[in-house]
């Protein structure tokens, strides 16, 4: 009898442990999906630091920041609508090795995409590049649980090899639910996310002379932090490399590393700040300064400033400018900042162009020195006499098209 007890307690012993060990995981099972609600907006900034080779040959290093800003006009059932601009730029450096980012290329994009990551977007569209990953899927999901799903990647080669459509690459991705980890006093959810490519394209031009992409290899290893609460990435970390092989022979390589967060997009009121920034400017004593609600944001228009001669060399007494505008600036710390050179029509446009580009960057560097932003948060363009605002026919016009602009970016 007593061992009829014993066998009993122990069998209560082994349900009583089996059922806690159920529960408990249950209650650490999560069910990811995207969560949207109609007018969210929030901006995504990526970093790459890749390396490009040519048969073989280390060719450059590439620093590229893409600044993208996506707003959601409307959400239907499992779907919601994404309205996105993706602005690429390029580092180059100063003298002191500082990456100054100039603005390149611009995108935008309307494309969908379900509550499990799944992407509806048509071939006028070329970013984002990596689309369907993540994609969850429709269960609950334990630590260590294990899935795959289609992906694939998009990449514009209008440039080198005139495709008029993104040349795409299927990929199966595989997935593992880590477990969650908290990352700055947040609860976020590891996963892993790798895929390799081996890709052959059969699609030839009817121009047999056109060299194009034949055959695709390489891998990408992600590291995604994922915001439950948010029903968003938080961010994530990928290892890459990219073979692409010319049907001629040519073998191009890009290797190395990408970096993203996530944040909310913080809107500023145009009018309000258009008010407030030349109400400051004012009080301030700056002059030849002014202030317009445009496209991209808020815009403050310094015309006729001054450099060292035919350079990009600041004078001191615009140094001076800059500190005080440094002080408007830094009241929008959430805001990204555009710095955009131009010229009066004078010399060849090419080198008013490039008097544009480096005049831009040398302000940019100077509100970097001044702690306004990081070089990841302000960038800026060239576009030498193409945007004037005054008659290039009197000096005082010429004056004011020789003017940098500073855009507090609400987009």
């Amino acid at each position: 009898m007593q061992n009829r007890i014993n066998c009993i307690s122990k069998l209560r012993k082994c349900l009583f442990l089996f059922l806690f060990a159920s529960a408990f995981m249950y209650l650490n099972a999560e069910r990811f999906t995207f969560k949207y609600d109609e007018s969210d907006k929030y901006r995504v900034l990526s970093s790459v630091h890749e390396d490009i080779y040519y048969n073989g040959l280390f060719d450059h290093h590439a620093e590229i920041v893409n600044r993208i800003s996506v707003n959601v006009p409307s959400v239907d059932g499992e779907w919601a609508e994404h309205d996105a601009v993706f602005m690429t730029s390029e580092a180059s450096s100063d003298r002191s090795g500082r990456p100054v980012f100039t603005w390149g290329e611009e995108y935008h994009s309307i494309f969908k995409r379900d509550k499990f990551g799944k992407y509806d977007i048509g071939d006028e569209y070329f970013m984002p590049v990596v689309r369907n990953v993540p994609v969850f899927p429709d269960k609950d999901l334990q630590p260590g649980d294990t899935w795959t799903a289609d992906g694939e990647e998009a990449h514009d080669l209008r440039r080198g090899f005139n495709l008029n459509t993104p040349f795409k690459v299927p990929v199966k991705v595989q997935y593992t639910y880590v477990g969650p980890e908290t990352v700055n006093g947040k609860v976020l959810h590891k996963i892993l996310a790798k895929y390799n490519m081996n890709f052959v394209n059969r699609q030839r031009p009817v121009d047999r002379t056109i060299d194009y992409p034949f055959e695709t290899m390489g891998f990408s290893s992600q590291t995604i932090y994922w915001n439950a609460e948010n029903g968003a990435i938080e961010f994530y970390d990928e290892e890459f490399r990219i073979v692409l092989e010319t049907i001629s022979g040519t073998t191009i390589v890009f290797e190395g590393t990408a970096h993203a967060e996530i944040a909310d997009l913080v809107r500023i009121k145009p009018e309000v700040v258009v008010n407030e920034v030349q109400n400051q400017i004012k009080d301030l004593g700056i002059d030849n300064t002014q202030v317009t609600a445009t496209e991209k944001g808020i815009t403050i228009s310094i015309e006729n400033i001054q450099f060292k001669p035919d350079s990009a060399v600041l004078q001191d007494s615009e140094k001076r400018k800059l500190e005080k505008i440094a002080k408007i600036l830094e009241l929008y710390p959430d805001n990204d900042l555009l710095v955009t050179g131009h010229t009066a029509l004078a010399g060849n446009a090419k080198s008013r162009q490039e008097l544009s580009e480096e005049r831009a960057q040398a302000v940019a560097n100077y509100l970097i020195e001044l702690g306004v932003k990081d070089a990841y948060h302000i960038f800026s363009k060239g576009f030498g006499a193409e945007q004037p605002i005054a008659e290039n026919r009197t000096e005082a016009g010429r004056a004011r098209n020789r003017r940098v602009e500073i855009t507090i970016l609400n987009q």
